[in-house]
Parts: structure tokens; sequence; C-alpha cells
């Protein structure tokens, strides 16, 4: 194969879900909400944690980066997907899939560190609660959550680094609804066997390690629960840990499946039902499982929503529809404004949490 070959293919094109325009119509409305709440709930989680003193807790702190991520998630994603169901030719660049890959694997990367850094908060309150300033003081939790964005970003940066070295000169159509690694791997006319290595070294380290975390954590929280005498306490927090297992499982497990078994690049009809799961069904759920039972979040939600409703709801409203405004039109390379959309929603619900109508 020639160099001139090589160079051929600069461009790709997205080819989504479906041709069947009646389907595309009815998705772009499905995928539309999803996005909308998975962006107010998730920000609205940010903002509120960052203006209450009483939130200002490691617990909050690892739940408000976490509900962050989730955000940029759904913007190195949604804006585009939905952009796609009315383009005629769904075209990204190489380096606009490079753009959107990294922000994504940066977002789960660090989720899954969080998750794991969550896990032994809960684990050390609620097991050695006399303890508990101590085994996780100030100091640790920031280091811990620094440590999350530190590895966050170090393994997109050797994922997008290796994608350098391919070369496509055949196919530029990927059967995806966003740009991922497996099949452009599949695009390749260079054997990206050292890609595929990578991955499978680098995904599986990561998610062994921090799912390694949470299990040894939630069986002694399990143990703890059920050496409880009071019957109404243990069901309570069982109901609790549930949902949050629930939520944690379908992460990792659609992780797991699509990234860490060494013949997931061949397995092309299974990318998209599984990607669904971590980039969209996710994000969206995490807001609602962490806090739907948490009567101090819920109070202050309360107080807000009380006080100044009409504000906060026009101030989200509007801060989404402009985000998927820029988002989806924005010129620039990479479309850069996708992964900012999580700062400007937030600086408007900031805005409005913080100024309430007296």
């Amino acid at each position: 194969m020639t160099k001139d070959n090589h160079s051929l293919t600069t461009e790709f094109i997205l080819m989504g879900f479906t041709d069947n325009p009646n389907l595309k119509s009815f998705l772009f409305v499905v995928f539309s909400a999803i996005y909308l709440v998975t962006m107010v709930g998730n920000l609205g989680l940010v903002a509120l944690i960052y203006m209450e003193r009483r939130l200002h807790t490691p617990m909050y702190i690892f739940l408000g980066n976490l509900a962050l991520m989730d955000s940029l998630c759904s913007c190195a994603v949604t804006p585009k997907m939905l952009e796609n169901f009315f383009s005629e030719e769904s075209r990204m660049s190489l380096y606009e899939c490079m753009a959107q890959f990294y922000f994504l694997c940066l977002a789960e990367t660090t989720d899954c560190f969080l998750l794991a850094a969550m896990a032994y908060d809960r684990y050390v309150a609620i097991c050695r609660p006399l303890q508990y300033h101590t085994l996780m003081s100030k100091k640790l939790c920031i280091q811990l959550t620094t440590g999350t964005y530190i590895g966050g970003n170090l393994h997109p940066m050797v994922e997008v680094g290796l994608l350098l070295r391919l070369a496509f000169c055949g196919s530029h159509q990927i059967n995806h609804f966003f740009c991922d690694v497996l099949p452009l791997y599949r695009l390749s006319c260079v054997d990206p066997y050292i890609n595929e290595l990578m991955l499978f070294i680098l995904a599986r380290s990561i998610l062994i390690f921090t799912i390694a975390i949470v299990l040894i954590s939630y069986f002694y929280i399990l143990f703890t629960i059920f050496t409880m005498k009071s019957k109404k306490g243990r069901g309570k927090a069982l109901s609790t840990c549930a949902s949050h297992f629930l939520s944690v499982s379908i992460f990792y497990g659609s992780l797991l499946f699509l990234y860490a078994r060494s013949s997931t690049v061949n397995e092309e009809d299974k990318d998209i039902p599984v990607a669904i799961f971590y980039t969209l069904v996710v994000p969206l759920l995490n807001p609602f499982v962490y806090t739907l039972r948490n009567k101090e979040v819920i109070n202050i939600m309360k107080r807000i929503l009380k006080n100044d409703f009409f504000s906060l709801s026009l101030s989200l409203s509007l801060s989404i529809s402009i985000s998927i405004s820029i988002s989806s039109l924005s010129p620039l390379p990479g479309n850069v404004l996708s992964y900012s959309a999580p700062l400007f929603s937030f600086l408007m619900i900031f805005y409005t949490i913080s100024n309430p109508e007296k």
C-alpha cells in the first residue's frame, strides 16, 4: 500500500442508528429529552453542592465531580449525535474523532476512579464512623480527587497518541453513533495490534483495580448492614446500597463487555447497544440514584425551588438549549464548544442559585 493511499481517508461518516426518516425523528425527540434531563440533573447537582456549605464533605465532593464528568460524557457524544439525525452526511474529520474520543475517555476513566473513591468513602463512613475524619481527611479527599483527574487524562492521552500511528485508506464509514476507537481499528490499513494491546491492558487494569475497590468496600458495607439491630435501618441501608450498586454494575459491566475482552474488536454488531448504556443511560440515572434517597440534598433542593423556582427553571432550560445550539453549530475544529457546554450551563445555574430573588 502506498503512502498516497494511506492518506486517502481523512474524514469519516458516522452511520448512526438508522436510515429511516420517521425513526430518526422519534429518536431525535427521545435522545433530546435524555440529554436535557441528564444535563439538568447533573449540572444542577454540581451547582447545588458548590453553593451549599453543608455539602462540602468528601462524599458530596466526589459526587459533584462524578456529576460533572457525566455531563462531559453526555456533551461529548449527544450534541453531535442529534445533529447527525438531520445531516445528509454525518462527516467527522480524524482530528474531530480524536477530540470526541479523548473527552469521552476522560469522562469514563475519571468516573471509574471516582466510583472507587466514593465506595471507599462509604466504607469508612458506615464501617468505621468514629475514625471517619481521620481516615477520610480533607487532604486525602483533595489528593484522591486530583488523582482521579490525572489518571482520567493519562489514559485518553495514550489511546489518542497511538491513533496517530494508524492510517486509513479503505472504507470511511463508521458503524456507530460516535467516534470510538474500536471502529477506527477496524478501518485501519496498518495493523492495529499495538493499539488493541494497549487498550486491552490499560482498560482491563483500570477496571479491575477500581472494581476490586468497589466490591471489597461494598462487601464490608453489607456485612456491617446485616449486623444492624434495627430492621428499619437495615432495610433502608440495603435499599440505598442496592440502587447504588445497580448503577455501578451497569456502568462497569458495559465497559468490561466492550473494552476488556480480547475478542471485542471483531464484534462490531455489539458496539452500539452496549455503548448506549455507558454514554446515555448511566449519566441519566446517576443524579437520581445518588440523590433521591438523600434527605439532606432533597431538603436543600426544596428550599431553593420554593424560593426561586421560576428563575431556576428558566436558567436550566435556557442553559441547556444554548449548549445544544452552540455545540451542534460550532464551526470550530472538533466541535470544541460542545465540550465547554457543561461549564457554560454550570455557570448559568450557579448564577441563579447564588442570586435568589428577595
